[in-house]
């Protein structure tokens, strides 16, 4: 059985850090799932109160993300920064229960965990990029990547599902003790390996922008982030309408619906088995352009649906797949791409800076969407939307990202005059202890 798992689950101090990932993974399907739920059915929440919870959560992208990744680079201790924030989470979800037990539950709980979540969860990933390269070889980048985004999908197959049945068996607040135990089952596992981390980086000023500096300055990194997002600008427009547009003017019903959604967790998971192969065969830049166009591009079919309910339903299964198999060749493609050209002493403060555009964009896609349908009427912003996640392709061929035959190990010689230290490859090594 060993000799038949992937060579990096057969190494133990990988295997206990994708271990945590995953399940971390599946339980936030069970928050995304129940937290909502416990606002409307318990709660009482409205539109406005609905919107102000989703803000929450989104919020800290903005306001932290940037000084997460200084904090991460200087301290070097990233595993236990990450550590940390494993049990804050948990413990900010275990209040809800303890609170609806005692009858003290209200929204402005709900808002203060969704921030709190929020921030701790911004502060772990951007660590996580630093401690990613810490286990994993640069030569097998795309075979980490593959693995921790194939348990991404394989979340959203049976984590949504589950989250469902748990909060019809268990109630809502229940349920969120399960996010609370993956939250601490992270934090266990993280705590069994010893990896030796990229060191921490001397203070220097402009820490702040040097993350954004380093990204402009290259011109594979600067298309490529250009690129993705511009393309979470339109597609967070498409997907603030698409239920709406798939229920009023398509007459999907909630299960046909489901059954949409979850033909793209399908697709997703497809793409995180098979990126590999086509990163070998393609290169890994070119697999990453090719899922700045494939993650889009099938997205048109759902526009263009019209007819009976069979032949609309089948536009917006295989719109589905399509888009959920490129999110992922773009995911682990991209993922191992940028892991490669990011030196180790601005691993986290660059990752703090992708993630200011790629979610702080998010809501901004959403409102926009939102405003447009209201305005012009759904089909016509989702041509918008589907279109115009296509111009990220304007920023990424010019790039270079074409002629990255694969993610190289070195980093790009692009001086940051800010920082004392040498920018260096990203390290080729394992954790010397389990």
């Amino acid at each position: 059985m060993a000799g038949r798992l992937p060579a990096l689950l057969r190494e133990p101090v990988f295997r206990r850090y994708w271990t945590g990932q995953t399940v971390s993974l599946f339980g936030d399907q069970i928050t995304q799932v129940a937290l909502p739920l416990l606002a409307v059915l318990a709660l009482d929440a409205g539109p406005e109160q609905m919107g102000r919870l989703t803000a929450a959560g989104l919020l800290p992208s903005l306001l932290f993300s940037v000084h997460a990744g200084v904090r991460a680079d200087r301290s070097g201790r990233r595993r236990h920064m990450m550590i940390a924030a494993d049990l804050g989470r948990a413990l900010a979800l275990v209040s809800i229960p303890a609170a609806w037990a005692l009858g003290r539950l209200g929204l402005g709980q709900l808002y203060a965990v969704a921030f709190t979540v929020g921030t701790l969860s911004v502060l772990f990933d951007v660590c996580n990029a630093a401690l990613f390269v810490s286990l994993v070889p640069a030569a097998r980048y795309v075979e980490g990547n593959s693995l921790i985004n194939g348990s991404r999908a394989m979340s959203y197959v049976g984590g949504t599902g589950a989250a469902g049945a748990l909060v019809q068996l268990l109630s809502a607040p229940v349920a969120l003790l399960a996010d609370t135990a993956s939250y601490l089952t992270s934090a266990w596992q993280l705590a069994r390996i010893r990896p030796t981390e990229p060191p921490a980086a001397a203070h220097a000023r402009g820490d702040l922008t040097a993350g954004f500096r380093y990204l402009a300055r290259s011109p594979v990194l600067r298309g490529y982030y250009a690129a993705v997002t511009t393309l979470n600008l339109f597609n967070f427009a498409f997907q603030a309408v698409f239920v709406l547009y798939a229920t009023t003017e398509l007459g999907l019903g909630p299960g046909l619906l489901g059954a949409v959604l979850g033909c793209g967790a399908v697709g997703s998971l497809l793409g995180a088995l098979l990126t590999g192969r086509i990163a070998r065969r393609l290169g890994t830049g070119r697999a990453a352009l090719l899922g700045l166009f494939a993650f889009p591009a099938p997205l048109v079919l759902v526009p263009l649906a019209r007819g009976p309910v069979a032949v609309t339903a089948t536009c917006l299964l295989l719109a589905e797949f399509g888009s959920g198999f490129g999110v992922m060749l773009l995911d682990i493609a991209g993922g191992s791409l940028t892991a490669s050209l990011i030196p180790d002493s601005l691993r986290s403060r660059a990752a703090g800076a992708a993630r200011l555009f790629n979610y702080g964009i998010r809501p901004v896609g959403a409102l926009a969407g939102g405003g447009l349908a209201s305005a012009t009427g759904l089909r016509p912003t989702l041509w918008v939307a589907t279109l115009g996640a296509l111009l990220g392709l304007v920023w990424a061929l010019p790039s270079g990202l074409l002629r990255r035959a694969r993610a190289a190990p070195e980093v790009e010689s692009v001086q940051v005059p800010a920082l004392k230290q040498k920018n260096r490859g990203p390290a080729l090594r394992r954790g010397t202890r389990g």
